[in-house]
């Protein structure tokens, strides 16, 4: 799922900082990776500039939802080719500062590079899957709900199926490589998010959950969830929710240093890389700055938990 709750514009202005309202399955994982990297997201709201991959998997998530525009059996490689260029006009009309990704490409060398790797994901894709023989419910679908304690879920499912005897599947795209089997958890966080928020809103269990992960040699890994499973990843949110709410509270989001700071677009702002944060641009009540009470320790995405 491609969907950001960031501005994308290189040297746009900030929107105004605003508390959180609610967690979706990314910036859950920004405050698990660097609870900074979600402040400056979420509260600060710091503009970043577009990333050739980043947009690449949106181009490629485009073309795959609208591939299924047309009938099943002209479902095929050639059309889902023809669609590229296309949508990736459309994309540069609704996000002009996509232009920016290749400044410095007169004859469009880089470009044609750029779309010749998003062919070849598409191109994978049906390795793994036979759209003629899909026929989606749902697109690119926005869920929402609450949770009894006032908890707000959101997020963008890339896909619904809907089998003739009821059971509902729920696939999202993958433009990277399969994780390894020790990453592969943390990886079905995001789908197990998404049933949790499908059995609360429409009181039905995904019979299955299901990534398609289209980069390297391509995989398809599946997880079929259960109630006892969902309700797990409740509480979970919930434990997360706190520790956010606390931080919210008390302006505390440290920066954690982790394999992903290489590709941050926040280091200026990081003090791990010698930079310093923006004001925390929220009040903090005065018992919140001198209370002792220390962030609820522990990940509330691990198994024990």
């Amino acid at each position: 799922m491609q969907q950001t709750d960031t501005s994308s514009a290189a040297g746009a202005p900030a929107r105004p900082a605003a508390p959180p309202t609610g967690l979706s399955p990314s910036r859950a994982g920004d405050f698990l990776t660097c609870p900074l990297l979600y402040r400056l997201r979420v509260i600060d709201r710091l503009p970043e500039p577009p990333s050739p991959a980043a947009t690449r998997g949106t181009l490629v998530h485009a073309v795959l939802e609208r591939l299924f525009d047309s009938p099943a059996a002209q479902r095929t490689p050639e059309r889902a080719l023809g669609l590229l260029r296309p949508q990736w006009e459309r994309l540069l009309g609704e996000r002009p500062e996509l232009g920016s990704l290749f400044p410095d490409d007169p004859d469009g060398a880089a470009l044609t590079r750029w779309l010749a790797d998003a062919e070849k994901l598409v191109g994978q894709w049906f390795r793994l899957e036979d759209p003629t023989r899909l026929h989606p419910v749902e697109r690119e679908l926005y869920v929402e709900t609450s949770l009894e304690s006032g908890l707000l879920l959101r997020g963008y499912i890339d896909r619904v199926d809907v089998a003739p005897t009821g059971e509902v599947r729920l696939v999202d795209y993958k433009t990277g490589r399969a994780p390894s089997r020790d990453f592969e958890g943390k990886a079905m966080f995001q789908m197990k998010f998404y049933a949790l928020v499908v059995w609360r809103w429409k009181g039905v269990i995904p019979k299955r959950l299901q990534l398609v992960y289209l980069g390297g040699g391509g995989d398809v890994v599946s997880y079929d969830p259960d109630e006892a499973d969902l309700l797990a990843v409740e509480r979970k949110l919930q434990a997360l929710w706190e520790r956010i709410s606390h931080a919210v509270a008390t302006g505390d989001f440290p920066a954690t240093r982790n394999r992903l700071c290489d590709w941050c677009d926040h280091q200026a702002s990081c003090p791990e890389f010698g930079g310093t944060p923006p004001p925390y641009p929220l009040p903090v009540p005065a018992q919140a700055r001198t209370s002792d009470e220390s962030d609820p320790t522990g990940d509330p995405m691990s198994e024990e938990s």
